[in-house]
């Protein structure tokens, strides 16, 4: 029996579900019950009836399954499965920016740690983001954190002045602008599509820019076109799924790494031997303490309801 058919069996017997990010590896896409971004992730795992979530994803996603499923196994393959933006956020810290500037609204991006989000009003994703922040009063100020990238790019959309806190994501800072534009002008014909997590001056070059799923949504849109894509490499396994036929270049990053593309070596440490792992000894576990994950959760649930 293969890797994949015991991992079936397993999660069978267990009533266990795996939800996957569509950064994951190609083979751990395909044995996941459900393959999305941060939001519809999210919605998965409010909705469940498992007794187990096997979260191949990163720290922070495990997490939010957590908060959202008190009495569940939340299990991660892998507990290096981190996030740098997640990691530009230190709880400490971000509790004495949001004391100093007690007026505003806090609105996280879901991409933080569990602490966070207690010290938050409302969470959003990047496919939810501008409407999040337009749910706000226009006279009531906003605190954005921890993506200072996502939060220009809401700003600019909404003419919302925001205090932004000063973090990143490594894989979307990664990308070359002088590579981009020599890639594009190689390849006249190919339109550049970039998450909101990217500078600037990539999300400036972009016919498209969107989620995950809101890019994965605009390529099945428009099947006769050819894509340069500006997000991590592991979502053109999906986006090719969806449309076979379509031709997609990885945006190029400064390093000259194997791929010639950006991908996130946090997404990266979960294998399929680690997914199996994880299920045949439900460990490792997502712990979150009852007062992080009630305070947690209200800003949570405030997200859901908004996105519906």
């Amino acid at each position: 029996m293969s890797l994949g058919e015991q991992i079936k069996r397993l999660k069978k017997e267990k009533n266990a579900i795996i939800l996957a990010h569509y950064y994951q590896r190609p083979e751990i896409q395909e044995i996941a019950d459900y393959v999305g971004d941060s939001l519809g992730l999210s919605q998965k795992a409010a909705e469940t009836n498992a007794d187990i979530i096997v979260f191949a994803g990163v720290h922070f996603m495990a997490e939010t399954a957590k908060i959202l499923n008190p009495t569940k196994t939340v299990v991660l393959p892998d507990l290096e499965a981190g996030c740098s933006l997640a990691e530009s956020c230190p709880p400490e810290s971000f509790s004495k920016f949001v004391e100093a500037h007690s007026d505003h609204v806090v609105i996280t991006y879901i991409n933080c740690s569990a602490e966070i989000k207690a010290l938050s009003d409302i969470v959003c994703t990047s496919s939810n983001a501008l409407k999040i922040v337009e749910s706000v009063p226009k006279n009531t100020p906003i605190i954005f954190a921890p993506d200072r990238n996502l939060g220009k790019y809401i700003s600019k959309k909404t003419g919302r002045e925001m205090l932004l806190w000063d973090g990143s994501c490594v894989v979307h800072e990664a990308f070359s602008i002088e590579k981009l534009l020599a890639l594009h002008k190689k390849h006249p014909d190919f339109k550049i599509i970039a998450h909101p997590e990217s500078e600037e001056h990539i999300l400036d070059t972009a016919t498209y820019i969107g989620s995950t799923a809101g890019m994965i949504n605009y390529v099945k849109e428009n099947p006769k076109e050819k894509f340069i894509v500006a997000t991590e490499a592991g979502i053109l396994h999906k986006m090719q799924q969806e449309v076979p036929s379509t031709v997609l270049i990885p945006a190029p990053a400064y390093n000259d790494n194997t791929c010639a593309c950006s991908e996130c070596g946090y997404m990266k440490v979960n294998t399929l031997q680690k997914l199996y792992d994880c299920l045949v000894n439900e460990s490792p576990r997502i712990e979150v303490s009852d007062t992080i994950r009630e305070r947690a959760l209200l800003p949570i649930e405030r997200m859901l309801e908004l996105s519906k």
